[in-house]
């Protein structure tokens, strides 16, 4: 019970933590690069494709014989115009797990590194970095992360048709994918990699929950399009905004990440010790570039 409750503290002060730092000048500023640049990629490509994607589905949902029964009676009940919106809200349904995956892997690897400088600058300053993942490793996390999460997700589809599962399944899912790479990007310069497995392990449950919750407020962004019919239709304008806001949230739990993980850290090298600093052949010359990123 008292280690419970000590997760537990860790876990809210480190998401007070990181919501303070969300207001430094320099967390606003890294955060321009990958808005910009995730919203500028949603906008173009909304711009050149999104006509000719909704033109192309709504000639196969047109031409499609088992849906003629499904036109007939949205006619029969007056809710003809559901019929143009409907290509729309598939698109949007298809578009949007790609939105959140893309939005993540742009933090993780835009922003999350300097994030991690800047509070281990500010916090823990004491801290040994032992460099147990370069790079490309992290980058390979994160896209195999998202495959699984994705496939999990495409997977539990049919089972959304039962409600309670609704609610269940697809926060889970997402929690899962951030807490996988948030974790992993928030100790791979400083812990080694057998403390790395050993953090992730012994606080899984909390670095879950933790995930759920950001999970949870990364759902905030998809309620612009419950609004109206109108919001649908303006899908290649506000794709974009939707993209900036995922950025946004997945910033401040990449922040939460880092002051629970750097902190448990710190705990586990006061317990068992510091762990033996890496050789010059063992460091990665690679991790040694990656701390270059974003850090002017």
């Amino acid at each position: 019970m008292g280690r419970t409750a000590n997760t537990l503290r860790d876990v809210l002060d480190a998401f007070w933590r990181a919501a303070w730092y969300c207001l430094d000048p320099r967390v606003i500023i890294l955060s321009l690069l990958p808005v910009l640049l995730s919203g500028g990629l949603a906008f173009i490509l909304g711009h050149m494709f999104w006509a000719t994607a909704i033109e192309a589905l709504g000639g196969w949902l047109e031409s499609s014989v088992t849906l003629t029964v499904l036109w007939g009676w949205l006619e029969a009940v007056g809710l003809p115009r559901l019929k143009a919106v409907l290509p729309h809200v598939i698109l949007l349904l298809v578009l949007t797990p790609a939105v959140v995956v893309v939005s993540l892997a742009v933090v993780s690897c835009l922003m999350s590194p300097a994030l991690v400088r800047l509070v281990s600058r500010k916090r823990f300053p004491e801290l040994q970095m032992l460099h147990g993942a370069p790079w490309w490793h992290g980058v390979l996390w994160t896209v195999w992360s998202s495959v699984l999460a994705v496939s999990a997700l495409l997977v539990s589809v049919p089972m959304w048709m039962i409600p309670p599962l609704l609610l269940v399944l697809p926060p889970l899912i997402w929690g899962w994918l951030t807490y996988r790479v948030m974790a992993f990007d928030a100790l791979a310069q400083h812990a080694s990699a057998d403390e790395r497995r050993a953090l992730m392990s012994d606080h899984q449950y909390a670095l879950l929950g933790m995930g759920i919750v950001a999970g949870l407020m990364g759902a905030g962004p998809s309620l612009i399009w419950s609004t109206g019919l109108m919001t649908i239709a303006m899908a290649p304008v506000l794709l974009p905004v939707s993209m900036w806001l995922y950025v946004l949230v997945f910033s401040f739990a990449s922040l939460w990440f880092i002051h629970f993980c750097l902190a448990s850290l710190e705990a586990l090298r006061q317990r068992v010790g510091p762990a033996p600093a890496p050789s010059s052949l063992e460091l990665p010359l690679t991790a040694n570039r990656s701390t270059c990123t974003l850090d002017s």
